[in-house]
């Protein structure tokens, strides 16, 4: 039985996505933020030595990062589905988008969270002007900018096909829903990119996608 260590509103989510689109048995054990952090509970070292989100455990092998998980599930209990064959064409373009999601996007994404939350936390009145004006030129002349560059590539790139690699769902849509869904949430995704955001209706529309938020409960990213 594999068990997933699930932290609300966090990359487990895809984890979940997955196991439901394989339909194979597993359990859940939940954690909550810290409500004044935001970090997983201290707990979560017991299983992993980095205390993060998601790990599962698989008949005593564990294994953490979002996409590792992806990964090894895909080849141990994935009978040949959700990815290209490794001869195959398009098996270049699934590494690519499996590997492009965390190394890409998401580190902008999570900068863009940490300078609007550095923006609106308290300051003594004379460093708050600086402060912002800071996280304001970062943003406006690196965050923003990159970010726009990575979804208006992205947006093409589904010009061209519905899902990431091609004509088929693959494991990579699942590891692409996370930084997707950041940007729709945190860095102005919206319909003036109606390829991705067709993608985004689609993904959230799929019968395992819904089973997931139905075992993991209320998935939001702010």
């Amino acid at each position: 039985m594999i068990i997933l260590h699930h932290l609300e509103n966090s990359r487990s989510q895809r984890v979940l996505w997955l196991l439901e689109e394989l339909e194979l048995p597993y359990e859940i054990v939940r954690y909550q933020r810290d409500p004044d952090t935001l970090l997983a509970p201290q707990d979560l070292r017991k299983i992993h030595p980095l205390g993060k989100s998601p790990v599962i455990v698989d008949e005593g092998v564990t294994v953490a990062e979002s996409g590792a998980i992806l990964e090894y599930l895909i080849e141990r209990h994935g009978n040949g589905r959700l990815a290209p064959p490794q001869n195959s064409p398009q098996r270049p373009r699934y590494t690519y988008w499996m590997h492009y999601a965390e190394g890409s996007p998401m580190p902008l994404l999570l900068m863009k969270l940490v300078f609007s939350r550095i923006r609106k936390s308290p300051a003594p009145f004379f460093v708050r002007p600086v402060l912002r004006a800071v996280v304001d030129r970062v943003s406006n002349y690196f965050l923003d900018p990159q970010l726009r560059l990575h979804l208006d590539y992205m947006e093409a790139e589904l010009a061209h096909a519905p899902w990431f690699v091609g004509d088929e769902f693959t494991a990579a849509d699942i590891q692409m829903s996370f930084p997707l869904e950041a940007a729709a949430s945190r860095a102005g995704l919206d319909e003036r990119r109606p390829h991705l955001m067709d993608w985004l209706r689609r993904i959230h529309a799929r019968p395992a996608y819904q089973r997931a938020l139905e075992r993991g409960g209320p998935f939001g990213l702010g």
